[in-house]
């Protein structure tokens, strides 16, 4: 998985908000959605002995064992427009899509 660093300034700022500065990034793909997944993200101090964890421009990421291979090739950005402002996630694993964002 990559993650672009205006996605990592973002999850920085958050954590630092919430005051877990140490605390990680949770990313989970399931089942579902408008192109064949729904994303989960999550700040959280529970890293399981099963996760996958990874550290992409300082952030620590963790996935569930099910999630990794499905967001092996996924960028994760952060976008800012009149449209949409929000974590956003390309995978080219997922299937087609709509315009609904979700």
């Amino acid at each position: 998985m990559q993650m672009t660093e205006n996605a990592a300034a973002k999850v920085k700022e958050l954590l630092a908000q919430e005051g877990h500065p140490e605390a990680a990034l949770r990313v989970a793909a399931r089942p579902g959605g408008c192109c064949g997944f729904r994303y989960e993200m999550a700040l959280t101090d529970q890293i399981g002995e099963a996760d996958e964890a990874s550290e992409l421009h300082g952030v620590r990421v963790v996935m569930d064992p099910e999630s990794a291979p499905l967001m092996a090739e996924a960028k994760i950005d952060w976008v800012e427009s009149l449209e949409r402002t929000g974590f956003a996630i390309d995978n080219p694993k997922a299937g087609g899509g709509c315009s609904c964002g979700h």
